[in-house]
């Protein structure tokens, strides 16, 4: 009786140990994006106001590799962008309600103010480092998870708590 209750146990702590980042999985400052291509996890800042969103990334000189902001719109809206006072490249990746890319603006140029559109019915951008959007494989239709989307509009909706 005591070896299955050791068994019983040590079978409950590894089942914690696994399922425990599944459920830390959805969180603010973490999104993840799937696609064909497989998965990749990035940690944000998010960017939920006028003036936050206006700040961006704007004047910083460096971005740890698998970083990122997340700009969040209360609703669908078209999103134009500019790298002015932005030192480092970017790849912006536009995504429509349910998560999903719609357009990505693989490295944008640094300081540049060309405007850059990612078209209607936006209501997130990730912004990433230049170049990782093809390293990784992410493509427009890939879908991200977030706990800020609607679950019940999601493509990737965060598991029910």
């Amino acid at each position: 009786m005591q070896r299955i209750a050791v068994f019983l146990a040590a079978a409950l702590a590894l089942l914690i140990f696994l399922t425990a980042p599944l459920a830390a999985a959805c969180r603010a400052d973490v999104v993840h994006l799937r696609g064909d291509w497989g998965q990749v996890r990035f940690t944000v800042e998010i960017a939920d106001t006028d003036a936050a969103r206006a700040q961006g990334l704007m004047h910083r000189e460096s971005l740890p590799r698998l970083a990122g902001m997340l700009f969040i719109y209360d609703t669908p809206q078209r999103a134009v962008f500019w790298m002015e006072n932005t030192l480092i490249p970017l790849d912006m990746l536009f995504l429509d309600e349910t998560g999903t890319v719609t357009h990505i603006h693989h490295e944008a140029r640094p300081l540049d103010r060309t405007p850059i559109d990612g078209g209607a019915g936006v209501l997130m951008v990730l912004e990433i480092n230049g170049g990782l959007a093809r390293r990784f494989g992410i493509t427009p239709g890939s879908e991200l998870r977030h706990p800020r989307l609607d679950p019940s509009l999601a493509a990737w909706p965060c598991p029910a708590d």
